[in-house]
């Protein structure tokens, strides 16, 4: 394997060079760190992990604290820790999966013990127990989420507030006056994550607003639950019914007991769900989505993370960044009429 000493003698210069171009804690003319970059290139050069570690004092590793849980829908989950890993690479930083089985002793745990520089926290709740500890660490620390005092924290999301209003106001334009949203499975909400209110006062805002009615329904894995709320639904439906699905567990169900009843979506019946591209196109009857981009707020937790880190500024630090949703239409939704 080649050194930091081959690298210098192949670019001809002093092996600290090497070392300051690799750190950037020394200004470096161009002309030399060109000649160190493509030494290191010709010799395909790894600077090793440790020792970087131990003349810095950084790990170069984020910490990712997600709590499993055998109710959640883990695809979901595996969007964002695909995205924030490979993100993370790009930014020359590695993840470590930290599990929440010991809760907010694991975070003072991994930072004491200096396992990473910087942790990322999901599935954050309206008093979480994590935060009062994140808020003293001598590191950065970010939340996917927002829990309901975000004073002294840096949060990022979806704007779950914008995703309701979205959906209501997508099917009021097609004419439906009554709109029923099946909420999250009971696991999620009894966890009480803020993304979950967030929806809901989006969507009942917007149907103020626009003057329809909003029936919030129970969610969840089995079929007795969803059938329960379909005829609940369609009872108190006069018109076209509408239904808005955000948690993807429910979606499969959901379609199958409207299927029993004769209804058909985008023919007699609207339905706006959350999916994936690829598995919006793929159900029986494309399924119009409301995007809540994990992938965009995946990216920029790290990118906003690492910028922290490159800083090497102390916490604590605050700043609240909500990414905008959009509707994609398929063909599960009725659309407006002509020039409505």
């Amino acid at each position: 394997m080649p050194t930091s000493k081959d690298v210098a003698e192949a670019a001809g210069v002093a092996q600290s060079t090497v070392s300051y171009v690799l750190s950037g804690k020394r200004p470096i003319s161009e002309k030399t760190r060109k000649k160190v970059e493509a030494a290191i290139e010709q010799l395909t050069y790894q600077p090793n992990a440790g020792a970087r570690a131990l003349a810095s004092r950084k790990t170069r590793v984020i910490g990712l604290v997600i709590p499993f849980i055998p109710e959640l829908e883990m695809a979901s989950i595996m969007e964002f820790v695909s995205v924030i890993a490979s993100t993370a690479r790009q930014y020359d930083h590695d993840i470590l999966l930290v599990t929440e089985d010991e809760g907010a002793a694991g975070l003072r745990r991994v930072v004491g013990q200096q396992i990473c520089d910087g942790l990322i926290l999901m599935q954050v709740e309206d008093e979480d127990e994590r935060l009062p500890v994140a808020r003293t660490l001598n590191v950065p620390v970010l939340l996917i989420g927002i829990p309901r005092d975000p004073s002294g924290l840096v949060c990022i999301d979806a704007d779950f507030e914008m995703a309701g209003e979205h959906c209501v106001r997508d099917l009021a334009a097609a004419g439906h006056s009554v709109i029923s949203i099946i909420d999250w499975q009971p696991a999620v909400v009894n966890r009480h994550v803020n993304y979950v209110d967030r929806f809901m006062g989006g969507a009942d805002a917007a149907a103020e607003a626009l003057g329809v009615t909003v029936q919030h329904l129970p969610g969840g894995p089995d079929q007795a639950t969803i059938a329960d709320s379909v005829d609940r639904a369609l009872a108190a439906t006069e018109g076209v019914p509408a239904f808005i699905a955000p948690d993807r567990t429910v979606q499969d169900i959901l379609r199958r007991a409207l299927a029993s009843r004769g209804l058909t979506p985008g023919v007699n019946v609207s339905i706006i769900g959350s999916a994936t591209p690829t598995l919006a196109e793929l159900q029986p009857i494309p399924l119009s989505t409301i995007d809540l981009r994990p992938a965009e707020v995946s990216r920029r937790a790290v990118k906003i993370i690492c910028q922290l880190l490159e800083a090497d500024s102390q916490g604590p630090h605050e700043s609240l960044e909500l990414v905008p949703t959009v509707i994609t239409h398929r063909s599960s939704t009725l659309r407006p009429p002509h020039g409505a």
